[in-house]
């Protein structure tokens, strides 16, 4: 699954996985609303909020049954779609309640010298409680958590779940610009994809992208983590959002791991401390 933005390449892991396909259109829609302000600033925030209410109005509907029949890329990124949202997007149309659950989701993102890189997601759910004997491996609960199987329906036999976890990367190049994925169920797509406009769009190294302070919609309120500035949330209260105030960061907003590949070829890599991430470049 790709989609572009800022000159860069945006790849994922393609429906019935649903995750990527929402960062890539969050992107979209994103490059169709530049410029949106500098990191933290209240207009900044309020074009991610309004971009993440089109998300979840974009999971409304067949979204389910085209991840899983094909087609659903095709639609969401057509030009005509997009401009769609971003009509909405302008007129601040209210958005829609997604559940989510706590999960157990890690990540891990590689890059070697030669540019070979590696992007994995592993999750066990909500947890089945369940340990395969002898392995002291933990049998995964997809169909218990809520943001994949809200009704508690069990799919068909050999139906694939969908899963909102996104190892990605964003090519600059044809070279991988930032390798990267996340935890936290329905909330991980927004922590990667503000990690990739913090770096693409911002220029923020890594590793300040990541600790930014982050915001989630969680209709109708918006979260704001610890760390914003309070008079740019002072002025999106004003603009007549919901703000609720963190006062400290939160593994409630995602465990990214990412590295980067920087303009002179070199290497940096960063860790969530949300999470207790870490970020190591061998050699």
């Amino acid at each position: 699954m790709q989609a572009p933005f800022r000159g860069c390449l945006f790849e994922s892991n393609p429906p019935p996985s649903s995750g990527g396909v929402l960062i890539g259109y969050g992107l979209r829609l994103l490059d169709g609303l530049a410029p949106f302000g500098e990191p933290g600033e209240a207009t900044a925030i309020a074009a991610l909020v309004e971009v993440m209410r089109e998300q979840g109005r974009a999971r409304r509907g067949r979204f389910t049954t085209e991840l899983h029949r094909g087609g659903l890329v095709r639609r969401l990124f057509a030009d005509r779609q997009v401009d769609e949202a971003i009509g909405r997007i302008r007129s601040r149309e209210s958005g829609v309640l997604e559940p989510a659950s706590v999960g157990g989701t890690t990540h891990i993102s590689v890059v070697d010298a030669d540019g070979n890189a590696a992007s994995l997601s592993a999750s066990t759910g909500s947890g089945s409680g369940v340990i395969v004997p002898d392995t002291g491996i933990q049998m995964n609960n997809m169909l218990g958590e809520p943001d994949l199987n809200p009704t508690a329906r069990v799919p068909a036999p050999g139906k694939r779940m969908t899963s909102m976890m996104a190892p990605s990367i964003v090519l600059a190049d044809d070279l991988p610009r930032l390798v990267l994925g996340s935890a936290g169920s329905v909330r991980l797509r927004g922590a990667i994809m503000q990690v990739i406009v913090n770096v693409v769009e911002h220029g923020l190294t890594v590793g300040e992208a990541i600790d930014r302070p982050r915001v989630h919609v969680d209709e109708p309120h918006v979260h704001c983590e610890g760390g914003h500035d309070r008079r740019e949330l002072d002025r999106l209260e004003a603009d007549g959002y919901d703000v609720v105030r963190w006062r400290r960061r939160n593994l409630f907003f995602g465990g990214t791991a990412a590295v980067e590949r920087r303009q002179d070829g070199t290497l940096a890599a960063a860790g969530d401390p949300r999470r207790g991430g870490h970020g190591v470049v061998v050699g």
